[in-house]
This record gives structure tokens, C-alpha cells and sequence, in this order.
């Protein structure tokens, strides 16, 4: 039997368990290769060396990528390091703190990828960037051994987290092993292998792993909108604010921020996107359709 025509897989975000020696592109091409080319993507690298939670974006999952990145994270990293004073130190890098990523790192600097000039020898200079470690726990201590839970805003570096705390140790530190425990909802327990996604498919049952579109954009608000303002939506017209019949958990309840809220029908069906702008005139602009035109 082809395994890629086994069965048909619905849009959404399915939560993978990386395994060391992939890359997070690897993980991708073997997905799309298995579900015979349907759209797929990542929400979030990982070193090849990193293990863990890679959420991977499949068919219209793709498109709602630049709105997880907010998301944060959990990771249980071991680090190399003198544990005397570790207590005290690790008590600096909790809450806003400042990082300069690491050169081995996908960050641009001048439109080319900081990895890039690493690999043809050159050091770039790059800015430090504010990030926030919500919660930094030591859990173990062995030796020259430390483990650490650590949940943190995105761009956060954790390599360079080590480093940079074995630095203030004053003896230098470095990574040792590193599992990312969680991305937004996305947890390690319910996380699958590559193989683990392969059987599932072969049974037709790897849709009832799949995240929905509309419970991975949960953090959004809502705007309902009548049947006739639904079908301008799934062809990219504005929704006007007199069509808006209702808002759910919205921050202002109207249209005039810049946060991008989810727009649905009357039954509660996702339908896109939508962001208000200075320039919309109380309408809200429509940034992504998530369904077809025809439904």
C-alpha cells in the first residue's frame, strides 16, 4: 500500500518529537515525502543535537506560521558547570535580560543567515536582543553536572543561555544535552516520532493527532460575522464594523488595535484572519483565508 495516499490527512498543526541527529528540515521533507507532497512546514527550529517537542505545520497550517511564533517555550537543558554558587547565579538570567544570538544560528545580519558566514569561517558582529526567561529552575545537580528547567519567550538562544551563565560563574560552562518539554500547547507527552507518525498514517489515523487551525490560534479573539459577510471573507473582502455581529475575548472589543483576531462564522467556523489598521477605516482587513472559497 502507498503510505501516502493511505489516507486523507486534514489541515492543522501536528506535535512532533524530534530525535537527535535530525534536523528540524529533515523532520519536514520526511512528513511531506509521506503525505505525498501536501504542504508542510515548522513552527520553530531545533539544533540537530536538540531533542523534542517540533511543531510541524501541515496543508493550510502553513499559513498561520508568523502567528505562533509568540508562543512560549519549556526546555530541560544540562549544562557543564562549577555548582557552588549556581543557586545565586542562575537568580540573574530570570525575567527581561538581553542576548546576542549565537553565530551558529539562523538570525540574518546584512540579509545572510548568521550560520551561513560561521560556516565560511567569519565571526559578524551582531546585536544583543531582549528576550524573557519566565521561570529558571535548577533541578539536579551531579558533579559538574547541572540540569535546568527553563520556559522562556521566543528568540531565546539556551545554548547560549549556558554559556553566558558559566560565564558570570567565572569558569565557563557549556550545553551538554537539551529537550524542548513544550512549544505554546504543544507538550512532550503527546508528542510523535517520525516513526511513530508513519504508522499512524498507515492506519488513517494521523488526523486525530492534528492540532486544529482554530485551537492553535486560541490566544486570538474572535469576531462573528453573518452568513453574507462569511462568503465576501473566504474571498478576502473586508469585514466592514457594522457586519461584525459580535466579539469573543478580544482585548478592546472593537476594531482598533493591531492585534490580528479570528474571524468566524455564525456556527463557529474558522474563516480567516483579520487585523484592524489605522488605515482600514473601522474595517477589519482580512490576512488569511483558511478556507476555500467554495465551503
Amino acid at each position: 500500500m502507498d503510505l501516502a495516499q493511505s489516507c486523507a490527512v486534514v489541515d492543522g498543526v501536528l506535535t512532533m518529537k524530534k530525535e537527535s541527529g535530525w534536523t528540524s528540515h529533515d523532520v519536514v521533507a520526511k512528513i511531506r515525502h509521506l503525505l505525498g507532497g501536501v504542504k508542510v512546514g515548522h513552527a520553530g527550529t531545533l539544533d540537530p543535537a536538540a531533542t523534542g517537542v517540533l511543531p510541524v505545520l501541515i496543508g493550510r497550517g502553513t499559513r498561520i506560521a508568523e502567528y505562533l511564533v509568540a508562543w512560549d517555550k519549556e526546555y530541560h537543558g544540562k549544562g557543564q558547570v562549577t555548582p557552588e554558587v549556581i543557586q545565586k547565579v542562575v537568580g540573574r538570567f530570570r525575567g527581561p535580560i538581553v542576548q546576542v544570538p549565537p553565530m551558529y544560528s539562523a538570525v540574518k545580519v546584512g540579509g545572510v543567515p548568521l550560520y551561513k558566514s560561521a560556516r565560511a569561517g567569519k565571526t559578524i558582529a551582531r546585536d544583543a536582543r531582549a528576550i524573557v526567561i519566565h521561570t529558571l529552575e535548577v533541578e539536579a545537580i551531579q558533579e559538574r553536572d547541572v540540569t535546568l528547567r527553563i520556559v522562556c519567550s521566543k528568540g531565546t538562544y539556551v545554548r547560549t543561555l549556558c554559556a553566558d551563565i558559566g560565564e558570570a560563574l567565572g569558569v565557563g560552562g557549556h550545553m551538554l544535552a537539551l529537550e524542548r518539554r513544550r512549544v505554546g500547547p504543544l507538550t512532550i507527552d503527546k508528542a510523535l516520532t517520525v516513526d511513530e507518525v508513519v504508522i499512524r498514517h498507515a492506519l488513517g489515523r494521523l488526523g486525530d493527532d492534528l492540532l486544529s487551525l482554530d485551537c492553535a490560534l486560541n490566544q486570538l479573539g474572535i469576531v462573528v460575522v453573518d452568513e453574507q459577510t462569511a462568503d465576501h471573507v473566504r474571498h478576502g473582502a473586508p469585514v466592514p464594523e457594522a457586519k461584525i455581529l459580535r466579539w469573543e475575548g478580544a482585548t478592546d472589543g472593537e476594531c482598533g488595535s493591531h492585534t490580528p483576531v479570528r474571524i468566524h462564522d455564525t456556527d463557529g467556523c474558522l474563516l480567516a484572519i483579520g487585523k484592524c489598521t489605522e488605515t482600514s477605516g473601522g474595517a477589519l482587513k482580512v490576512e488569511k483565508v483558511l478556507i476555500d472559497q467554495d465551503v
